[in-house]
């Protein structure tokens, strides 16, 4: 990039793609491509086939076994939509539903929306300074009103890892359903729905090495079966008369129109290059690579890190006092170093800190020691380069 070695460090954003989820993909839309649910010719069957056996993937790789529970989506934030539109749709004036101050806003803005539509009531449970849940005033929020609690497993901001096991346990005893925003977690952290006892879960295809355009909702089948349709289209029906209509049971209830079939092929290869390696030696491997990170931005004068300390997995946000963020993340992008700078689609999270912005850096599975070496060599150069009288 620029003429340089390309340095990765935002894969927070989107992933890069390794060469068999290309491979796949590019097979099947070479060779294999048909519709699928729709005809009975060979190639449509196998087409069927091979969409329905990334369920199973996919229900392995979050552990767990009725993949009728497994809805795909175009990603996150469809998958936060469609529970906020359906789910959403039970709530009713006064009811109250518990977001965190970390949250992304497409958990953030759909809920406000509902809110405004029909008189809900949204809670905020604070964030610490180091970066952590106020878990003594989410217990202090909860209350036979708690309809709903939406927080993410891990801060695209901060990378927090919430302890979504005990976040669960507390809603569950006031009646609540839990959904958990997975996108930063599921690249970096092996998932198991039955220890995390949500009730939703979702994630997205391109953030953990897979194509755009797909995602996965995962949801407790009794929920789904009462929850109406997202969309209305193809393959969601049943019965079609002007008198009256019938809906398929859930997934396909979810799955109106013609879907991103040669994307969830992607996606079975993704989970099948995940799951083929040690989760939890990628975790170390990750956790050395962020403290070699921290480190090293902690003997460059002015760096501010949020959330320092705190259980954190794939992402570091800081500041340099006197610079702008969008400054630095260009002078880097000069020396071939991709970095995100703003307010991370988090705007809440990063007015609590009383910032406008913050540069992050985002690991992932090809990212190396050299890589954060010559990060932290380059943004020390442009701290020293640029003049604050001119910056931030």
């Amino acid at each position: 990039m620029n003429g340089k070695p390309l340095i990765f460090l935002d894969s927070a954003a989107t992933t890069q793609k390794p060469r068999c989820v290309l491979d796949a993909m590019y097979h099947f839309l070479a060779e294999d491509y048909a519709p699928i649910h729709r005809s009975v010719y060979d190639m449509a069957s196998h087409a069927s086939t091979a969409y329905e056996e990334v369920r199973h993937k996919v229900a392995k790789f979050i552990g767990v076994k009725d993949t009728r529970e497994i809805i795909y989506t175009k990603g996150t934030t469809e998958g936060i939509n469609l529970i906020v539109s359906s789910y959403g749709s039970f709530l009713q004036k006064g009811d109250e539903v518990i977001l965190t101050e970390m949250e992304h806003h497409a958990s953030i803005v759909p809920w406000k929306r509902l809110a405004d539509e029909k008189g809900l009531i949204l809670r905020i449970v604070p964030v610490l300074d180091n970066g952590i849940l106020d878990m003594g005033t989410f217990q202090s929020m909860l209350n036979e009103k708690t309809k709903v609690v939406n927080v993410s497993h891990v801060s695209n901001v901060l990378g927090t890892i919430n302890n979504i096991s005990k976040i669960s346990e507390m809603a569950h005893q006031v009646g609540a359903i839990v959904i958990v925003d997975g996108a930063q977690a599921a690249p970096h952290i092996p998932i198991q729905i039955e220890a995390l006892g949500c009730d939703f879960y979702v994630f997205s295809g391109h953030k953990m090495y897979g194509p755009t355009g797909v995602g996965i909702l995962w949801g407790r089948y009794e929920l789904l079966e009462k929850m109406p349709p997202f969309m209305c289209g193809g393959d969601m029906i049943d019965q079609v008369s002007f008198e009256k209509i019938t809906y398929q049971p859930p997934p396909l209830r979810f799955e109106a129109g013609t879907p991103a079939i040669a994307e969830v092929i992607g996606l079975g290869a993704t989970i099948d290059y995940l799951m083929s390696f040690d989760r939890l030696e990628l975790i170390e491997r990750e956790e050395r690579l962020i403290n070699s990170a921290i480190s090293k931005l902690k003997n460059i004068s002015g760096v501010k890190i949020l959330g320092e300390g705190n259980p954190r997995t794939g992402v570091i946000s800081f500041t340099i006092d006197g610079h702008h963020p969008l400054d630095i993340a260009t002078i880097l992008g000069l020396k071939g170093i991709a970095v995100r700078s703003g307010h991370m689609c988090a705007q809440p999270l990063i007015k609590r800190f009383n910032l406008e912005g913050v540069i992050r850096i985002s690991i992932a599975l090809y990212t190396t020691p050299a890589d954060i070496a010559v990060f932290a060599d380059a943004l020390a150069e442009a701290n020293m380069l640029l003049k604050p009288e001119l910056s931030y």
